[in-house]
């Protein structure tokens, strides 16, 4: 690296006015495998795709977790993405926890790579969950402002008690209650993106995830093998037009299988 044409070592602080040079280094070989997993495409095109996540696929290689990811599919179904963000995690913008279903966004590129990172960072994006509850809140709406940081104690949690926490808000909506099963159906609004924030606002407020092993009351939900949350809507603007796109990902069957009982149990549909 290079201020103001002397040679400078990367810990060096350039000043108002200097000016910098500095060759970026080439790509590194991914040492990710593509695998043919099967995906729902929303939309694809020459910078990004969308795709709708089942529940249960990791969404990038971790401990646990070498392979089988939509990383993994994503390398096989678009070819190379070397370097798009990453040499781990390539092409990812945002990410569901495993146990989440729904609409997903990732790049193919680094210039859509970087502007839709940026969307994400500015909250731009527009984002609506839905979420299978237990409990029956008195209000209709209501919102969650509450720094999520590390728990104190279990550092694979996340928690609203943490010594040291982010800012973070999540916004929600009844859409329907279940009296008789003590349920509720919410439409829920992240304004931010911590990690787990849903999981974590949401039991903090009483109303913790149905089938949530972590932050529930109880793992055991009827017809779920995993928390009730999915990711029904994701909107953003392109990265090369600009133009404002909307897409809509399905409640998956296991959850829509769920909330059909629950109206059976309530005498409806």
């Amino acid at each position: 690296m290079k201020v103001s044409g002397a040679a400078r070592r990367g810990s060096h602080r350039p000043g108002v006015g200097d000016r910098v040079e500095a060759t970026p280094p080439e790509p590194l070989p991914s040492p990710l495998e593509p695998e043919a997993i099967p995906i729902a495409i929303l939309h694809e095109d020459a910078d990004l795709i969308v795709v709708d996540k089942p529940a249960g696929l990791v969404v990038h290689p971790a401990p646990g977790h070498a392979g089988g990811t939509l990383v993994n599919a994503l390398l096989h179904h678009c070819g190379n993405l070397a370097g798009v963000g990453g040499v781990t995690r390539p092409g990812i913008v945002h990410r569901l926890d495993r146990g989440t279903s729904g609409v997903m966004v990732a790049a193919k590129n680094d210039a859509a790579h970087q502007a839709l990172a940026l969307q994400f960072h500015d909250h731009s994006i527009e984002r609506e969950y839905r979420a299978l509850v237990r409990g029956l809140p008195r209000a209709d709406s209501g919102r969650v402002e509450r720094p999520i940081g590390r728990h104190p104690r279990d550092r694979k949690r996340m928690s609203v008690h943490a010594p040291v926490g982010r800012a973070a808000a999540t916004a929600w909506q009844v859409l329907r209650r279940y009296a008789r099963s003590d349920r509720c159906w919410l439409a829920v609004h992240p304004e931010t993106g911590r990690t787990h924030q849903i999981r974590v606002h949401l039991a903090s407020a009483g109303l913790p995830i149905a089938g949530d092993p972590v932050y529930g009351r109880s793992s055991s939900e009827p017809r779920l093998s995993r928390p009730g949350l999915h990711a029904a809507v994701l909107g953003f603007r392109h990265p090369r037009s600009g133009e404002r796109l909307r897409f809509e990902a399905p409640v998956a069957a296991d959850l829509a299988a769920r909330l059909a009982a629950l109206a059976r149990a309530e005498g409806g549909s």
